[in-house]
């Protein structure tokens, strides 16, 4: 099994868990000379738990680990023999994906669900059809602190705003200055906090990689490595269009935002006092929107419902912020709006999107930062972004 995710997630205290309550014996190659060894001979490195289990965490620093794994698993089929965890994707490391051998769990930061005990998952409540949700009553304000807290574990720990932007800045130079270099040949690794604070500009828009790359200052055809590094390191999240066949997907563009919309409110030194509705609507309504994008795709990482995301643009410039897919083919439309109450043009892009899904359209919702949930006729209904949870 491969556990999958950001640094600072918690993919190594989950593994530590697991790993304990199989007995297994514990790695990780943030040690130097562990490091060492399992650079120096794979096989024999995976090979030290014996017929037990081996968890090996930080596999990323050592790529080559992962071809004798291969090995060692079609030597021994039996299952739960290891437990990766990583801050990479063991796809884009090179040598091999374990494709057919390992399932793969993304852990990301925390849902809220997690943090208030809810065993809600929004996810099935949406496939089921059921539109029956209400909202905590903690108003925009709470809801404002929420979203401009994310999901990073270290980061809920800390008590105040200063506090915790100091522990983004830490975040982001560290992880040009180590990962950036460790798993990439790109030369400029100071161009990556950059980057992110562009990307993060734009969070949950769908950009040209000529405007960002006009806007970092770089040029166009040196960006694409380092969004896909950034991709690799789950600090970004890429969505792309949906429509009714693949061709027509690839060819689109997708929308872009950061992995937490905590980094993403750091980055735009937004605060809930400055996203009020007087503030910047454009700004307070991209990190609504990340937030709520990433807290349902933490959903989908446990929803009974396997589901795939992507948003939605026509040629007509109709729009809807998320499109959740099932593997049936069913989908659900989300769309998030950053204001305390919804009218009913509010609802053209859902609308419009059922008309083309047709048969395969099971439920729409607006999300706001209102109070009230109100249905809107047949399979749609604005609800309280606190309904997420609730």
């Amino acid at each position: 099994m491969v556990i999958q995710g950001a640094r600072q997630v918690g993919k190594s205290t989950l593994a530590e868990l697991i790993g304990d309550s199989v007995g297994a014996a514990h790695v990780t190659l943030d040690d130097a000379g562990t490091l060492a060894s399992a650079r120096f001979d794979p096989a024999a490195f995976v090979s030290q738990a014996g017929p037990g289990c081996l968890v090996i965490d930080e596999v990323q620093r050592a790529p080559e680990l992962i071809l004798a794994v291969k090995a060692a698993v079609d030597r021994d089929r039996r299952p739960g023999r290891f437990l990766l965890a990583g801050s990479a994707d063991l796809l884009r490391l090179g040598g091999d994906s374990l494709a057919g051998r390992a399932e793969t769990l993304e852990l990301r930061g925390f849902a809220q669900s997690e943090l208030r005990g809810s065993a809600l998952n929004p996810v099935d409540r949406l496939f089921a059809g059921d539109l029956g949700f209400t909202g905590t009553g903690i108003g925009r304000s709470g809801l404002l602190e929420v979203v401009c807290a994310g999901g990073y574990p270290e980061v809920l720990a800390r008590p105040t705003a200063d506090r915790r932007a100091a522990w983004f800045a830490s975040y982001v130079d560290r992880i040009a200055e180590r990962d950036v270099h460790e798993l990439s040949g790109l030369r400029f690794a100071s161009l990556v906090p950059d980057i992110l604070r562009v990307v993060g500009a734009h969070t949950a828009g769908v950009v040209s990689r000529a405007t960002l790359a006009r806007d970092i200052g770089m040029a166009e055809p040196t960006l694409p490595p380092y969004l896909e590094l950034l991709e690799s390191l789950r600090l970004i999240l890429r969505l792309p269009n949906w429509s009714g066949t693949a061709v027509s997907r690839a060819r689109s563009r997708p929308k872009l935002l950061l992995a937490d919309s905590g980094l993403a409110a750091w980055f735009a030194h937004a605060s809930p006092a400055t996203l009020d509705p007087a503030g910047d609507p454009d700004r307070a309504g991209r990190l609504v929107e990340t937030f709520v994008i990433c807290e349902i795709l933490k959903g989908a990482g446990w929803s009974e419902t396997p589901v795939r995301a992507y948003h939605w643009r026509d040629r007509r410039q109709r729009e809807v912020d998320l499109i959740l897919e099932a593997h049936d083919g069913r989908v659900v439309a989300v769309e998030v709006k950053s204001s305390s109450s919804v009218h009913a043009g509010d609802l053209a892009g859902l609308r419009a999107f059922a008309e083309v899904a047709g048969e395969r359209f099971v439920a729409g919702v607006i999300l706001h930062l209102g109070e009230r949930a109100v249905p809107f006729g047949d399979r749609m209904a604005a609800l309280p972004l606190d309904a997420l949870w609730s």
